[in-house]
Order: structure tokens, then sequence, then C-alpha cells
């Protein structure tokens, strides 16, 4: 079985209900109390490819305050390996401003903090990848340290997943290095309207299911009275992938399993597991 290295962010989310979302220049009321809980794409997928049964090695920044020490003994008390996480001293541990409305659709503000520190220096943890491991990425960490990833991982034999989350256009030839590169719909146009062809493209359409490369893959819808909190749902789809890609499960088997995953992470409050900081 491969192992898997998340190249990603780690924030602390702070989340509040609304009945629904502002308009321009409007305020509303939250209709419950700030949590704070766990979160960054990174950090998220991480621990859905470890919850999966991956190897796991995390590679990003938090700041070297409470709550990026907090969060790194989190990420190892749940099997991750976080020697390659770089405690970055008079920055802040990035966070996410989420609001959930009554039909559990979310807004997200990032300020990425530590996040933005990320460099390619911190990559020596790709050097000890091989041939049927995996590197995982997403775009809240910058842009350049993305594409020396996906460019080290790739010459190394390694295989390349790429969460185009938050949207920003990749280098052609890094995209073209994705296996697959995963948008959702609204991405998807994005994508496309970019001109950018990548070699492999996983869209995925929420409880409807996916098309990777053209194959559609059925979901698994989950009843509305049972939906909790969109936040997490594409992060543990994306780790889960990630999982099942590097214990070398065909395409079938690796979109069940990531579809499965993101069906429970909408049953649950927060991005993640228990995900109270």
């Amino acid at each position: 079985m491969g192992r898997v290295v998340v190249l990603g962010s780690l924030n602390v989310d702070l989340v509040t209900d609304v009945e629904r979302h502002p308009r321009p220049g409007e305020t509303v009321l939250a209709t419950g109390p700030l949590a704070r809980y766990a979160g960054g794409k990174g950090a998220n997928q991480a621990l859905a490819a470890a919850a999966a049964g991956a190897s796991v090695a995390m590679v990003g920044c938090v700041g070297d305050d409470a709550d990026g020490r907090r969060y790194l003994e989190r990420l190892r008390s749940r099997g991750v390996d976080t020697s390659a996480v770089r405690l970055v001293p008079d920055v802040p541990t990035g966070q996410a401003w989420i609001a959930v409305d009554a039909d559990s659709e979310n807004t997200i503000v990032v300020v990425p903090g530590a996040n933005a520190h990320v460099e390619t220096e911190d990559l020596a943890a790709l050097d000890s990848l091989a041939e049927g491991d995996v590197l995982l990425a997403q775009l809240e960490v910058p842009l350049p340290v993305v594409a020396a990833a996906a460019r080290r991982a790739s010459a190394r034999g390694v295989r390349v997943v790429i969460n185009a989350a938050p949207y920003a256009a990749l280098p052609h030839d890094v995209a073209a290095l994705a296996d697959p590169l995963v948008v959702n719909e609204h991405e998807a146009l994005a994508l496309a309207d970019s001109g950018i062809v990548p070699t492999s493209v996983l869209v995925t359409f929420g409880g409807e299911g996916c098309s990777w490369d053209g194959e559609r893959f059925d979901g698994e819808e989950v009843p509305l009275e049972e939906v909790v909190d969109t936040t997490g749902a594409g992060d543990a789809f994306c780790g889960a992938l990630a999982a099942a890609l590097a214990r070398g499960a065909d395409r079938a088997e690796a979109v069940q399993a990531a579809s499965r995953a993101g069906a429970d992470a909408v049953r649950r409050q927060g991005a993640q597991q228990d995900p109270r900081l």
C-alpha cells in the first residue's frame, strides 16, 4: 500500500449559523453561537485519507501560536505525520470564517495566515516518495509551491492528485500531471473557460455522483433531513479518493469509497470528524 502526502492548508474554522446569507451591504444576525473547529482543505483531506486507512504525512505551515501547536497535536493523535509542517513565528495560524444557512449551504472567507508562507523548501518530504505513493494538493497554499510539488512528485513516479479549489488557473504542464484534477461543477466551468486541457479530470456533482474523464459514476445521495453541514464533503471525497488510489483501487472502487466518505461528511457538523479545536 502506498503512502499519501498532503500538501495544503491548516485553518481554524470559525463557524456560525444564519437563517440566510446576507446580500451585498446587508447585515444578518447569527442564529447560533460561534464555534471553533479544525479545518483547512489540506488538513481536512489528510485526516480523511488517514480515516480511510492510508499512511499520511502533511506538508504545510501553521503559526507558532497556541492554535498551531494544538492543531499539530490533533493531527498526530489521529495518525498523521506532521514532521513536515513548519511553525512560522510572528504569523497567526490560518482562519476560515464560515456561515451555514437554514438549507445547510455555506459561505466561506479564508484568512490564509501561515498558509501563505509555505515555500518550496518545505517540500523535502516529497523526496522519500516513490511509485505507488500519492501526492494530494489543493490551492489554499501558494500556487508556485503546488506547481513545484507536482513536478517534483511526478518526476519520482508518484501519482499526483490536485483538487483545484479554491479555483486558480494552474500552469498547463502541472494540470497535465494531475491524475485526476478534481473540480466541482463551478470549478469545471472556470477550467473550461481557461483553455487549460488537463490529462484527467474528475468533476463532482454532490449526491448525484461524479464524472471522471467522461465516465459517469453514481453518488450516494443523502436525504435532505439528514444533511447537517456540507462544509467538508468535498475534502472528505478527495482524501478518501487519494487513500483508495494509494492502496491500488481502480477508478470505480476509488470513487465509491470517496462518495461514501463525502456522504458521511454532510451528516455531521464541521469539516472533520470530532472537529472542535
